[in-house]
């Protein structure tokens, strides 16, 4: 399905484009620009570790150090293998190595999703009035994104609302989970599911203070306009220029659409809208097919080999024992998990 799912979005990027001036595009790009791009994408994550160890205090205070090598490894699972197999797979780890309990790790990467999610509407919101005096509205380019935007805003700050009042409230929500779980789930899952349940309402511990939810969210406008900073940078390697308002909309709007099932490494869901977003600002096809096939890998490559080479440094093996930890855990965690914004690749 996700492979079907990525060919039509590929096909959609694609059509058209005349493969000369797609060479000549490519070609000609000066690859240096990716460097500054690659760092300031590496400082994002380091802050996205931050953000991690910060939503992880109330129940172990890990250091940032600590934190980064398992981030990169979560984002490379979630580059090279299916269903976003890469957010278990760094709650795994962190068990395997600080003994945090795998759906209280989980709970704080479910928050992390929420709010990349806000602040990716966000940029879609900020930048939607300069779009529309670009795009054409025959086309409907912009209604479309409009509406899109105005979903996912409504359930976004509506899971959000539910994380809020869960974390403020524990015990009634643990009642009233339990309740549910008394009703629904066999008899002889019931106390497993309710400790995963009790678990899980551990992780939202730091959502209970004002400053802590200010804090969380400030943290991801920080890490994702660093992440533009890196479309800029990679942006000046080619010949076109926009605006960095319209390298924060291009942002925002690809990472919404990895939400939706691809193949691994968000092929086609990413690049279909980035090649439409600069399109409409009047970039030529060719140039916004070379620059956001090359960013896609730029964004790929490095995190990926990065966490290759600390899934190795850490002596953790994707063997069958550590598959089947992750393919369990996500089937456990599934019905608790809201959609979330990309990483891209991220």
């Amino acid at each position: 399905m996700g492979v079907a799912i990525s060919v039509v979005f590929l096909y959609f990027a694609l059509k058209g484009l005349n493969l000369g001036d797609f060479w000549q595009a490519v070609k000609s790009a000066n690859y240096w620009w990716i460097l500054p791009g690659i760092a300031v994408y590496f400082i994002g994550v380091w802050v996205r570790a931050w953000r991690w160890h910060y939503l992880l205090r109330p129940i172990k205070k890990i250091p940032t150090r600590t934190m980064f090598p398992v981030t990169c490894i979560g984002y490379m699972g979630n580059n090279i293998y299916p269903a976003r197999a890469g957010e278990v797979l760094r709650a795994v780890v962190l068990k395997r190595r600080e003994q945090v309990p795998i759906s209280a790790s989980l709970a704080t990467i479910i928050v992390e999703r929420i709010f990349d999610g806000v602040v990716m509407l966000a940029f879609v919101f900020v930048n939607l009035p300069e779009l529309a005096k670009v795009a054409s509205f025959d086309s409907g380019f912009v209604g479309n994104i409009e509406n899109v935007a105005l979903i996912g805003t409504a359930v976004f700050l509506g899971v959000l609302l539910i994380f809020l009042l869960a974390a403020m409230f524990p015990k009634v929500t643990a009642r009233i989970g339990q309740w549910f779980i008394d009703r629904v789930i066999p008899h002889r899952l019931r106390e497993k599911t309710s400790g995963i349940m009790l678990k899980f309402l551990d992780g939202l511990a730091s959502l209970r203070s004002p400053v802590n939810v200010l804090m969380v969210f400030l943290t991801s406008v920080i890490i994702w306009l660093l992440e533009t900073c890196k479309y800029w940078f990679v942006m000046h390697a080619f010949s076109f220029t926009v605006s960095f308002f319209a390298l924060m909309l291009m942002n925002g709007i690809v990472n919404l659409a990895t939400t939706i099932p691809s193949a691994p490494g968000y092929i086609g869901t990413f690049d279909a809208p980035g090649i439409a977003v600069l399109t409409a600002y009047g970039v030529e096809q060719s140039a916004a097919v070379g620059y956001t096939l090359v960013l896609h890998v730029a964004l790929w490559l490095p995190i990926t080999l990065l966490g290759a080479y600390f899934m190795t440094r850490e002596g953790i093996k994707w063997d069958d024992s550590l598959r089947q930890e992750t393919q369990d855990n996500a089937k456990q965690q599934e019905p608790s998990t809201p959609p979330g914004a990309a990483e891209e690749s991220k």
